[in-house]
């Protein structure tokens, strides 16, 4: 058995001074709960993440000692809640190393992120017989929305394909995007198999055809370090409550020069420099897009929550998940019946995607809930790549940086009860 320390977990790689695990889960207060004697056992993190108490603090204050609206008032509270709000935007450019906080457009999520770019700058710029390249390994909300952007526009959509252990095949690259493509649009983490693409030599050959490249962030911002420049993305989305933040907050990166040749996205308050009864003219990059009231205290949660993270240090976040997902990945190999998918360990992230034998993943998961056991069971968003692996669905277990290796034995032992029970 992979021999890891349960409480530090600390990689060769890694020096003294690192973060203390026991502190760190100490950090979150759900941690700590139990069900009928049962510790809560949270292997969800790709659903959404566990929140600190620095980011529930942050929002408490907030609503507590300075409610007020942004960008408005003239009065201390909202001034300072102004101040609050721009320091998250500034916080989280910095932690993808954007070039300015104006590049960081707030969005309810990755989703409506990526709807952002399809509406706004897709509508006015993908014509008729465009191509737009996606992969099969994309979340539905990294495909449905190019879906119904080329059936709209009359363009066409291109796959990627993978090879047999769910890795993006780029043998023929350069052939698709000659076929007219204008868009790339690519996760960098795969949310079903921890697949992690080679996003920058991606951008680097759509970028010599003239594309644009769109990366799905959802996964790999919060588990190792991303940098928006090094990947030369012109666009990047991500979500919030995957990187121990709040949810119904997310973040749009977009290169400064086109994002101010994108027209708005929403219309309204706050998106405008001038209206009068005939025509309107707008706000710059990013208000342009964050028409109306946007989610204050969540922004300022999100803002708590890079803050969080880089003090961890986000090359310690992806060492310590890095050496869990290989005893989880070495965990499920010593357990019979257990089919694993996804590349090894060195090229992939913490989601892990199994199944038991023939046992259906929703009684999987529903045994392992009677254990306080929470995994995620289904076709996660990725129907296309389940036809591909030849499954209605999957078990999926995902780690962060709060979890342990006696928590992957737990869910060892969850289901050899599993396999006991089914007889699998």
């Amino acid at each position: 058995m992979l021999e890891i320390d349960a409480i530090s977990l600390t990689p060769a790689s890694m020096r003294a001074g690192t973060p203390d695990l026991a502190k760190v889960r100490a950090d979150f207060p759900i941690l700590s709960t139990s069900r009928e004697g049962k510790p809560l056992i949270y292997l969800d993190s790709a659903a959404t993440s566990q929140k600190p108490r620095a980011v529930l603090d942050a929002m408490s204050t907030y609503y507590a000692t300075y409610n007020a609206n942004v960008h408005r008032g003239v009065y201390a509270i909202s001034e300072q809640a102004t101040a609050a709000y721009e320091a998250g935007r500034a916080a989280i450019a910095r932690f993808i190393n954007a070039p300015e906080p104006e590049n960081v457009v707030f969005t309810r999520n990755t989703t409506e992120a990526i709807n952002l770019v399809a509406y706004s700058w897709g509508r006015h710029s993908i014509k008729p017989g465009d191509a737009i390249l996606t992969s099969a390994l994309e979340h539905h909300s990294n495909l449905v929305p190019w879906q119904m952007l080329a059936e709209e526009r009359g363009a066409r959509l291109l796959h990627l394909p993978l090879d047999a252990q769910g890795r993006l095949d780029l043998t023929d690259l350069d052939g698709l995007l000659a076929q007219g493509v204008k868009l790339v649009a690519i996760s960098q983490m795969s949310n079903v198999l921890g697949t992690i693409n080679p996003v920058a030599e991606i951008a680097r050959r759509a970028h010599a055809v003239g594309a644009l490249v769109l990366v799905d962030g959802a996964q790999s911002v919060p588990h190792f370090p991303v940098d928006v420049q090094a990947l030369d993305c012109d666009f990047l989305a991500f979500s919030a409550h995957k990187m121990v933040g709040p949810t119904g907050v997310g973040a749009l990166y977009g290169r400064r020069s086109v994002l101010e040749a994108m027209p708005p996205f929403m219309a309204g308050g706050s998106m405008i420099k001038k209206v009068t009864l005939e025509r309107s003219t707008y706000a710059d990059v990013p208000q342009r897009f964050e028409a109306g009231t946007q989610a204050i205290a969540e922004v300022i949660g999100f803002g708590a929550a890079v803050q969080y993270l880089s003090e961890l240090g986000m090359e310690w976040v992806r060492d310590r998940e890095h050496a869990l997902t290989a005893y989880l990945l070495e965990t499920l190999s010593a357990i019979p019946g257990v089919t694993i998918y996804g590349p090894p360990v060195d090229e992939r992230g913490g989601a892990v995607s199994f199944n038991v034998g023939d046992v259906h993943p929703h009684d999987v998961a529903s045994l392992l809930d009677e254990d306080n056991i929470a995994v995620r069971a289904g076709h996660h968003c990725c129907q296309p790549l389940m036809g591909l692996l030849a499954v209605a669905a999957t078990t999926r277990a995902s780690v962060y940086f709060y979890n342990t290796t006696d928590e992957i034995d737990a869910l060892a032992r969850g289901l050899h009860r599993v396999r006991r029970v089914f007889g699998s």
